[in-house]
């Protein structure tokens, strides 16, 4: 096994510099790079009349950019330097776990991302614990009470929760809940209060649950059906089995069997995908939600740094996931043989 798990990390390391290096060849043809954006601000800065000289040079804000700046903008980035060069530079940082310098936080990638952190993990891993707490319940009992009125009311219930978007939720939550056109009983943006640090123990964690309350509920609501489905299928499956009834005809507590057999085979499929949900929910905050909530995430920091050209923070980010995601994949397989010993791992 020692042998396979070797293998599967070095491997990571070829895999990580193709991802890096088409993503990279990608964004070499993406037009409206940070040099140009940031052209386009001096040229706005100086058509305006605003910048030094502005009362005697008339049109120049018309007439472009001068090359010598042009070229110091391009040093300042880095662009100065040919692509592959710049590539190669880059490699060589990561090898280091240097993430680098966001171009316009003027912060480490590093730094930023642990700053982001705290709303990214409110959102994804109580959306997690909460889905996977209520889901795999729900599944087994649907599962047991499979075709009666209780598991047709239930299927009905998630799958509408599964049909309307989380950002739709939650719109619908902040109009009821949060001085929409009815009560106001929940904050409309941040994670915590402003005297969140002059508050006691209790009250920071009650004020941090008050906080993150509705972002979290129009996120939960639409991630159980998939779960409670397979859930339910996987157990219904195992019921079917031979031995389930040889264990029935014997006269097996039916307590017994489903718990005792049942359940860990049934739970294979979903506890083999804990650890990528389980990793996932720290960089599952949706754009969507903390946008509508006014909460500065990870998914927020993300899409900003695409639409500002913000190289050092999409590569630094990019690099930093994909490996999460690589090695978390590898902890999948490996989770495979805990659950089932059948799983063997071959040379």
């Amino acid at each position: 096994m020692w042998s396979y798990v070797l293998k599967r990390l070095l491997l990571m390391i070829p895999t990580l510099f193709g991802i890096l290096l088409i993503t990279f060849t990608v964004i070499q043809f993406v037009p409206g790079g940070p040099v140009e954006q940031m052209v386009a601000q001096f040229q706005g800065f100086e058509a305006g009349g605003e910048g030094p000289g502005a009362a005697d040079t008339g049109y120049r804000g018309r007439q472009g950019v001068d090359a010598v700046r042009v070229e110091e903008i391009k040093k300042l980035y880095g662009f100065d330097k040919p692509a592959p060069e710049r590539f190669v530079q880059m490699i060589g940082q990561f090898a280091r776990f240097d993430l680098g310098k966001s171009f316009f936080h003027n912060k480490d990638v590093g730094q930023l991302i642990i700053e982001k952190l705290p709303v990214s993990i409110s959102l994804g891993l109580w959306t997690f614990l909460l889905v996977y707490l209520i889901s795999v319940p729900l599944g087994i009992a649907k599962a047991v009470r499979a075709g009666t009125p209780f598991d047709t009311a239930t299927t009905f219930v998630v799958l509408l929760g599964y049909a309307i978007p989380s950002f739709v939720m939650g719109v619908v939550l902040l109009v009821l809940f949060a001085g929409g056109s009815f009560v106001q009983w929940f904050p409309l943006r941040g994670i915590t209060s402003i005297s969140w640090g002059e508050m006691n123990l209790f009250h920071k964690v009650l004020d941090y649950f008050w906080h993150i309350a509705l972002p979290v509920t129009s996120m939960v609501l639409g991630g159980f059906a998939v779960i409670t489905i397979l859930t339910k299928n996987s157990v219904l499956e195992e019921i079917r089995k031979h031995y389930v009834l040889t264990a029935r005809a014997k006269g097996v507590d039916e307590r017994r069997v489903l718990w005792r057999h049942v359940f860990r085979n049934a739970m294979i499929p979903i506890m083999t995908g804990f650890p990528a949900a389980f990793v996932g929910a720290f960089f599952s905050g949706s754009l969507l939600i903390e946008t509508l909530f006014s909460l500065d995430g990870l998914g927020l920091l993300s899409y900003e740094s695409v639409i500002r050209r913000d190289y050092p923070v999409v590569f630094g980010s990019l690099f930093l996931f994909t490996i999460i995601g690589l090695l978390t994949t590898l902890l999948r397989d490996l989770c495979y043989l805990w659950v089932d010993p059948r799983v063997k791992f071959f040379d």
